[in-house]
């Protein structure tokens, strides 16, 4: 059974505090469902105190971290901020946790950048030590990275189960995100630390459609349980799509008619980008939908039409 519209708007580099907490109320007042932060070292705010201070200014906004890289901090600790957070939206947190992938993070910041299945590994051990300690028990874990002794983890959060949102562009990512996300992101493959048009191969239908292959291959019979999302990386209410799609499909690596039914870009009238979005959903099952701070107004239109069909 199809899932219902969900929208959420990410955050970026906002970096006033009027203006951030104008957008959260923004988003909630049009139907949006969540506000979204990414976790990175340049101007932006960090997404915990962030979304902490967005949930005091509204009420049904749901709260997303899009995502935590995990390097960054230990799963401990990460475990403890979110219950936190959860508590005091009065249980509106969605936890995002990634392996880390912006190279320039790593770099400016003094960070050892290890290969990929190295950073996978580490967070599947992770995402199990956080998911412990959200939960009721006392935790015990014995890993390869983490080794935790017989740890209570408090406060408890709000909800009897955080969502836990993973997300990835490759094999390894999609199958460890299958196996413990509650939310699976598709993403365009980041493997070069940057988006640029190297990212464009990876985010053509074709390839979309091998990702929800990973992801069904990790999730096993639970993949029905899974809520799909996506990330819009152009978004344009115009009247002429496949002009557009002229030049920005090159610009990402691709061929104009990769470009409009990438499920990376949405671009029409409004009733086009409705049906696109149907049309998503019917062959991959993305019923979560994302947009940057500057597609609200444009896309509002589109999300009145669909959130919570």
């Amino acid at each position: 059974m199809a899932k219902p519209f969900r929208f959420s708007v990410t955050a970026g580099h906002i970096t006033n505090v009027t203006d951030f907490l104008e957008l959260a109320r923004k988003v909630e007042d049009l139907g949006f469902s969540t506000l979204s932060m990414a976790d990175h070292l340049d101007d932006q705010f960090a997404p915990i105190p962030a979304l902490t201070a967005a949930a005091g200014a509204t009420s049904t906004l749901r709260l997303l971290t899009l995502v935590l890289a995990n390097d960054y901090r230990h799963p401990v600790m990460t475990a403890k901020e979110a219950a936190t957070l959860d508590l005091v939206s009065d249980g509106r947190l969605e936890l995002g946790l990634g392996a880390g992938w912006m190279h320039s993070d790593y770099e400016q910041a003094g960070l050892p950048f290890d290969k990929a299945s190295v950073r996978i590994r580490r967070l599947g051990e992770a995402v199990q030590v956080v998911k412990g300690l959200l939960g009721p028990d006392p935790v015990s874990f014995d890993g390869e990275f983490y080794q935790i002794d017989a740890l209570d983890g408090l406060p408890k959060p709000a909800q009897p189960q955080v969502p836990i949102m993973l997300a990835g562009g490759r094999e390894k990512i999609l199958t460890l995100s299958g196996q413990h996300g509650d939310i699976v992101g598709i993403n365009p493959s980041l493997w070069a630390g940057v988006i640029d048009e190297r990212a464009g191969a990876t985010a053509t239908p074709n390839a979309t459609d091998q990702k929800v292959e990973w992801i069904r291959q990790g999730a096993g019979d639970r993949f029905d349980q899974i809520e799909l999302q996506t990330r819009i990386h152009a978004a344009a209410i115009v009247d002429n799509r496949e002009e557009v799609a002229q030049t920005l499909g090159p610009a990402f690596g691709m061929t104009p008619e990769e470009s409009l039914d990438s499920p990376h870009a949405l671009m029409g009238t409004v009733d086009q980008c409705v049906e696109q979005l149907q049309g998503w959903r019917e062959r991959w099952g993305i019923s979560y939908v994302g947009f940057s701070h500057d597609a609200v107004d444009s896309m509002a239109p589109v999300v009145a039409a669909l959130a919570g069909t």
